[in-house]
């Protein structure tokens, strides 16, 4: 059997597993681990590479197995470039990667290490079709990814946990929760026919409106009540800023747009905090 749908060449089929290599999505668990590394004292590459290596086979899990279940088993999607045996393959071999990662984490850190970093896995692999059917976790599965990604970047390297990553993974939960609210408003008609519950679904577009800038001020407001108690860089300030100049332009577009703007707002937001921390050593604070 055929592995691409497009093909049956070995370039048709790297393509078709390339195909669901989505750098939008795939860059801020990256970074997000990366980020929880800089937040440690003491940074070992081989292990933030192994930890790194592991977000990225449980965000290729996800993505494989959400156009599995989107093409193949309910049909929404009109196109997908593996074959069933293709989407098959690929979470063996994503999951098979995302194992070994934790494997090497087991031995290089502790178990805690590897707990921090299965739930990961479990949040992909069962988004589609479990948790993308209820508002709730349909809205903050992949942002809980995001903030454990955060937090067990730190840990891999510290050994131990810390406010300050667990307050910037709070942050981003929330933040990025905001904008999936706004993401999946694109969807609304379509999500509403198929009886797929989104927050826009569950409350109406307007109102998911409201709930999701609700839910981005929250989080600006957590960043700059944590840098006035000093648990934050002062400097951190100015991430919540210019996040808020892209969310007022974003506030009067359409959801597309909206969502492009805000998810490139959130690349800017974790840069100014990068560089917050970068430049005010977290030994120092408090």
């Amino acid at each position: 059997m055929s592995i691409a749908r497009h093909g049956t060449d070995s370039r048709a089929t790297g393509r078709a597993f390339l195909s669901q290599v989505h750098p939008v999505f795939m860059l801020p668990p990256l970074a997000a681990s990366l980020f929880g590394a800089i937040l440690a004292s003491e940074f070992d590459p081989v292990v933030a590479t192994v930890h790194v290596l592991a977000m990225f086979a449980a965000v290729y899990t996800a993505h494989v197995k959400d156009g599995y279940v989107d093409f193949h088993v309910r049909g929404e999607d009109d196109d997908h470039p593996l074959t069933e045996r293709g989407c098959r393959i690929g979470l063996a071999l994503s999951t098979t990667v995302f194992a070994l990662c934790c494997v090497l984490l087991f031995v290089l850190v502790d178990r805690v290490a590897v707990a921090i970093t299965v739930p990961t896995w479990l949040i992909a692999f069962h988004h589609a079709p479990q948790l993308d059917t209820n508002p709730v976790t349909a809205t903050t599965g992949y942002p809980l990814g995001i903030a454990l990604s955060l937090v067990g970047g730190f840990y891999v390297q510290a050994a131990t946990l810390a406010a300050v990553p667990i307050g910037f993974a709070l942050v981003f939960l929330v933040l990025l929760s905001g904008i999936k609210v706004i993401d999946d408003a694109q969807d609304y008609a379509y999500d509403r026919s198929i009886h797929k519950r989104t927050v826009a679904v569950a409350v109406g577009p307007d109102r998911a409106y409201d709930v999701a800038y609700g839910l981005m001020a929250t989080a600006l407001l957590i960043v700059v009540g944590f840098a006035v108690a000093r648990i934050f860089p002062p400097t951190a300030v100015l991430a919540a800023l210019a996040f808020a100049a892209v969310a007022t332009v974003a506030r009067r577009a359409d959801p597309e747009l909206a969502t492009m703007l805000l998810i490139r707002g959130s690349y800017v937001f974790l840069a100014v905090l990068v560089a917050a921390v970068w430049f005010e050593p977290l030994a120092a604070i408090g």
